[in-house]
């Protein structure tokens, strides 16, 4: 039985291949791309479409893998109409689309301090939903509200009690498409803050392959699963380093390959599929399991269907 979907205003796009959208640049097609044309474009849509219809929430593909078979249903990526940001009184509120370094940058121009989201790869819409961090702060450190439609199509406000944050991850429900979010940042020099940016942008050109085609970090750190950034908020084992220790830095499979850089990045060489990406990643938690006892958790999100035999 073929679903019949709503017209928006926005772009609705069938059969939509989505390699070109992931930053490892994998994966099969969605069943439907929608890109909303603002938020109650979205809201009007998931109201009436037929609840029966998966939906996926897509960011900016920087923490993905789709499967090569593709993503069934309705896959949601929000575009310009989601990517503004404003700032004052302490608080800055960004469009789920806006990238990170971008509220960064912005938010140091206006002297608040979101330094910590220069270097993470990605949208503000992902960074709630992972709880991204660095340099110990995270986005829990800073949350103040976010605003959401819901499956269903209502609209709903998040404050910081609705919330739960864990390391890398939150209790948000899958299916709710994040529109914006609003932090508490402290004041700052912007000149201070920016050049603490450029400091933490050369570390990191140093020490991880931002040439590459990877996703970041490709499994969480095995631990210290605090999401605070206070004091006992360590992560004193590291992934790379058990990567390391299993033998498993610059290990291959296809066109996969563990970053000889840094181990705990996973990178497409070329030619790599969803299935050699996700292949090499589990062969590495094997191994790593089998050597130190030690079960590494994907931080990458891998969704989908595989390809058919």
């Amino acid at each position: 039985m073929t679903t019949v979907l709503p017209t928006p205003r926005g772009h609705l796009t069938a059969n939509r291949s989505l390699s070109d959208l992931t930053w490892l640049r994998v994966g099969g097609p969605a069943d439907w791309l929608f890109q909303p044309a603002d938020q109650d474009d979205l809201a009007d849509f998931l109201s009436v479409l037929d609840a029966s219809v998966p939906v996926f929430p897509m960011g900016l593909g920087s923490n993905l893998i789709v499967r090569d078979g593709g993503l069934p249903g309705v896959v949601i990526r929000l575009g310009r109409g989601f990517n503004q940001i404003e700032t004052g009184d302490g608080m800055v509120t960004a469009g789920a689309a806006a990238l990170d370094a971008h509220v960064a940058r912005k938010a140091a121009d206006a002297g608040l301090d979101l330094t910590f989201l220069r270097t993470i790869p990605g949208a503000i819409g992902g960074a709630l939903r992972m709880n991204a961090g660095c340099y110990g702060s995270y986005v829990a450190d800073h949350f103040e509200s976010a605003t959401a439609i819901l499956r269903d199509g209502r609209v709903h406000v998040f404050g910081r009690d609705d919330i739960r944050f864990d390391y890398r991850q939150t209790d948000l429900p899958p299916d709710a498409i994040i529109t914006s979010v609003t932090f508490r940042a402290e004041p700052g020099e912007p000149a201070a803050l920016v050049a603490r940016m450029e400091d933490q942008l050369a570390k990191r050109d140093a020490t991880q392959p931002t040439k590459d085609r990877s996703a970041g970090s490709t499994f969480r750190n095995p631990a210290g699963f605090s999401s605070t950034g206070r004091a006992d908020d360590v992560h004193d084992l590291k992934a790379w380093k058990v990567i390391d220790a299993a033998g498993m830095r610059g290990a291959r499979r296809g066109g996969a390959q563990m970053s000889e850089m840094h181990s705990n990045f996973m990178i497409n060489t070329g030619d790599a599929t969803a299935a050699d990406l996700e292949g090499l990643g589990e062969e590495v938690r094997k191994r790593v399991f089998e050597q130190l006892g030690i079960e590494l958790e994907w931080e990458i999100m891998r969704v989908g269907r595989p390809a058919a035999d």
